[in-house]
């Protein structure tokens, strides 16, 4: 009997099996990405609340070790984020109103400064800072004409503000359920497997929003004492800017610090705008080598190359806040892998240990 000799060899045909599954796993997420965006009006608060669930399941469960019933558990949660988060709110939006005219008119001297010294190359820095009011009020001119649409954003932003805090009491109060919910939507020889990698996704998101909680308030706090130290007008603004952006690895460091550094060369000259930069990559270094390390250390660890991709997807596929939750969906999809390669890797494929 003779044997047919395929048409490829083996080594092309295992490109070629990779290339379909990379194919039909980009389409899916394609898909998933497009609906997304469909219904971002019902996708946003789902999102935002199990963001605020992840970032509050701590206190919801040390309520409930303290016998506090379900739904009392979840609603007095609900009530510390409105008292924590409207109060951080109120500072923050206090500290940039009272200060936000000082920042902006240290940027704008920044500006001229930089235009001045950079001579006929920095003719467009300085027709930028000379037209800046200009700018603004037309903007403000046109601001003005389309209230009713600025009304209709601010609505828009307040009932997926409220349908989040809905959504985090349910999610807190419910929160035992999950499991179960999970298992029935997936057949039963894979309810472990799912049950582990929904586990390990949540932990990852959970981890990633105390963790970068807390380095954002030492951040605010180290940065905002050098500041005030220093003398430089607006620091509590800034440090507030600190805080705000924080949530925006990398890249939200480096605007604010670049903003701290440009109010201080415009008002306190140069020397002091080298002590600004000294404080912000000190704390910048304080936060890549002990802090991230300490609080992230039992979660998914990403690269900065991932970490900045991951950014520039989600602000090209839904603006700011895509910024801001393209990290923690990073984070739980890395945790997902992760939990997969744990059950499936074989154990003769695992990686060495790295020898230094």
């Amino acid at each position: 009997m003779q044997t047919t000799r395929p048409l490829l060899p083996e080594a092309a045909r295992r490109v070629a099996a990779w290339c379909v599954v990379f194919l039909l796993v980009a389409g899916v997420a394609a898909v998933g990405i497009w609906l997304c965006v469909v219904f971002k009006t019902a996708v946003t608060p789902v999102l935002l609340a199990l963001l605020g669930t992840a970032l509050l399941g701590p206190l919801h469960r040390r309520l409930l070790r303290m016998k506090v019933q379900k739904s009392l558990a979840a609603a007095l949660t609900c009530v510390a984020v409105l008292v924590v988060v409207g109060g951080a709110t109120y500072i923050v939006v206090a500290a940039l109103i009272d200060t936000g005219d000082q920042i902006v008119a240290s940027l704008r001297r920044a500006g001229e400064d930089i235009a001045a010294h950079l001579g006929a190359a920095g003719t467009s820095l300085d027709d930028l800072a000379k037209n800046a009011k200009r700018l603004l009020e037309k903007f403000g001119g046109t601001a003005a004409s389309g209230v009713i649409s600025g009304l209709s954003v601010v609505g828009q932003a307040a009932a997926t503000a409220v349908l989040a805090l809905l959504l985090i009491f349910f999610f807190l109060r419910d929160s035992d359920r999950a499991v179960g919910t999970l298992r029935s939507l997936v057949p039963r020889s894979v309810g472990d497997t799912a049950e582990a990698m929904g586990r390990r996704a949540f932990e990852a998101v959970e981890g990633f929003m105390r963790g970068t909680t807390f380095v954002a308030l030492v951040d605010a706090v180290l940065i905002g004492i050098g500041l005030l130290v220093l003398d430089v007008p607006g620091a509590v603004g800034l440090a507030a800017l600190v805080f705000v952006t924080a949530y925006i690895p990398y890249l939200g460091a480096f605007l604010s610090g670049a903003v701290a550094v440009l109010v201080a060369l415009a008002d306190r000259g140069f020397v002091i705008a080298l002590w600004v930069l000294g404080i912000v990559l000190a704390v910048q270094v304080l936060e890549g080598n002990v802090l991230q390390p300490m609080v992230q250390s039992r979660t998914v660890q990403m690269h900065p190359v991932v970490v900045l991709l991951a950014i520039t997807a989600g602000a090209s596929v839904a603006g700011i806040l895509g910024m801001l939750l393209a990290v923690p969906l990073t984070a739980a999809f890395f945790g997902v892998i992760g939990e997969l390669r744990s059950r499936y890797q074989p154990p003769g494929d695992a990686t060495p240990a790295d020898p230094d």
